[in-house]
């Protein structure tokens, strides 16, 4: 692929649109901000970000009909990125503000971090702040990344999947908890990349790396 490749950056009214959208362009990608389905269909690849509730997230989506052009896009060979709201909302469902049932992509839970003390050090919730990511596995993706990095999270709630082997990341905060998943064609982070400095500059390029490559 010689030119820029075309990116569908999911606009729902629930994500930091500006800074991902920089972002990816830094790594050579051609970004769109859109909300149309025909264009997510067409794109080469398709982030969804996030900040926010699980609950609005979701019925952002529907009433805009992107639960339909997400779903269609995760079945489609195209790489998709998920990011941090954006990994939570794939799962079936989320405790936060009740329950809500998500895209349902991958099988499990989005629950809330306990606010825990353990050796007089009390865990504090939201997650906020730098934190090591073990990465895993043989996805596309990290082929081009270090085994572990540096990122920046602002987080709550937390994915707990039922199949293990779509975890291809695990972060520590006074337990392990999931901070990416994969399966072929996605990849999804709990973390900001765009916030993550030289760590989230070389995640983004191994996105567009990926995305030339399918």
């Amino acid at each position: 692929m010689n030119q820029r490749p075309s990116i569908a950056l999911i606009d729902y009214g629930a994500g930091n649109l500006k800074s991902v959208a920089k972002a990816l362009d830094r790594s050579g990608l051609k970004v769109e901000v859109t909300s149309a389905s025909e264009k997510v269909a067409k794109a080469d690849g398709v982030v969804l970000p996030g900040v926010g509730a699980f609950a609005d997230a979701m019925g952002k989506l529907r009433d805009l009909r992107l639960d339909e052009s997400v779903r269609s896009a995760l079945d489609s060979s195209r790489p998709y990125l998920g990011l941090c709201l954006g990994l939570q909302l794939l799962f079936e469902e989320s405790s936060e503000h009740g329950s809500t049932r998500g895209l349902e992509y991958f099988r499990g839970q989005v629950t809330r971090f306990e606010e825990i003390a353990e050796n007089s050090v009390k865990r504090r919730v939201p997650h906020i702040g730098w934190n090591l990511v073990h990465f895993r596995g043989s996805h596309p993706m990290l082929r081009n990344l270090p085994d572990k990095d540096y990122f920046y999270f602002v987080h709550s709630y937390r994915a707990v999947p039922d199949d293990k082997e779509v975890i291809v990341g695990v972060s520590d905060y006074q337990e392990q908890f999931v901070s990416a998943v994969a399966s072929e064609t996605c990849f999804a982070a709990q973390f900001h990349p765009e916030k993550s400095q030289a760590a989230g500059r070389r995640l983004l390029d191994a996105f567009a790396s990926w995305v030339r490559e399918a």
